[in-house]
């Protein structure tokens, strides 16, 4: 296997610190660690010459609005590359969860032959799995079982847990309509359960506020691929109230919480760049 990879997405984590942009970051520098060479490049950068010109690298496909048809296109004709998926780019609406047993009718499945000729389509837990294989109906489909993290942060969430929470719960303040605060600010209002919110702030900020108490609790309307947030959650020793929107519970190790579960994404870290490596050659 050529040792050089580019690792195509929308935006990188220099851009926005969003959970996906976060976990290709740690996939890079993973990679990087194994010897591989891997350069980002921007969705809006890739044209059918860049392809041809390198038909000999390896790509890694992240996020990919920003990615021509024309460019989708050329991919599947030429070039071996994988889809790391991070949501549910297969569909128009990009949300399975309006459709019953969240299948979608087949006019609104898209990108399937772009899906079906990658070496591979890499998601996030057993239920995106399960959603993405009902949806497109191909066999290339695997099921990463976890995110990745650096050993930084899993630290300090680990240091998290130590501390002492108040009998409260922790809701998510976004505008984003997904995210659904408005549905759980009635909830814990109806219920008489003291909350605290807590906005968009820098990650380790967010992450120090959201643990001040002992519940996080998070209905998403969209079905979350995984929920980075919930797992960060867990390993501070939070309990967790969500909705059946979220794929990490669909995991065996969503039991575990705490140093456990720090430990388990630690492992992950390993078994994930080993799956992109054999899908990749």
């Amino acid at each position: 296997m050529t040792d050089k990879i580019y690792f195509v997405a929308d935006v990188f984590a220099e851009d926005i610190q969003g959970g996906g942009e976060l976990n290709n970051e740690e996939a890079i520098n993973l990679l990087c660690k194994r010897g591989f060479s891997v350069e980002k490049k921007r969705t809006t950068e890739i044209t059918r010459d860049f392809i041809e010109e390198n038909k000999e690298s390896k790509f890694i496909i992240g996020n990919f609005i920003g990615l021509s048809e024309e460019c989708k296109k050329k991919f599947s004709e030429r070039t071996s590359y994988l889809i790391y998926e991070h949501d549910h780019k297969y569909l128009l609406t990009r949300d399975p969860s309006g459709f019953q047993n969240y299948v979608a009718p087949k006019n609104q499945v898209i990108n399937r032959d772009f899906y079906k000729k990658a070496s591979g389509v890499l998601c996030q837990s057993k239920l995106h799995k399960e959603v993405a294989f009902r949806n497109l109906e191909i066999d290339n489909i695997h099921n990463l079982g976890g995110n990745l993290w650096s050993d930084e942060i899993l630290d300090f969430l680990t240091d998290l847990e130590k501390k002492t929470k108040a009998e409260k719960y922790s809701i998510w303040s976004s505008t984003n309509p997904i995210k659904n605060t408005s549905e759980v600010l009635t909830y814990c209002s109806a219920n008489k359960i003291p909350y605290d919110l807590v906005g968009n702030l820098p990650y380790k900020e967010f992450l120090s506020r959201l643990t001040d108490n002992s519940t996080f609790i998070f209905l998403p309307k969209t079905l979350e691929t995984l929920c980075r947030v919930i797992v960060e959650a867990r390993i501070a020793g939070m309990r967790i109230v969500t909705n059946k929107n979220v794929g990490a519970t669909s995991e065996e190790w969503f039991q575990l919480k705490g140093l456990a579960l720090a430990d388990r994404m630690r492992e992950k870290k390993i078994e994930i760049v080993d799956t992109i490596v054999r899908v990749l050659s």
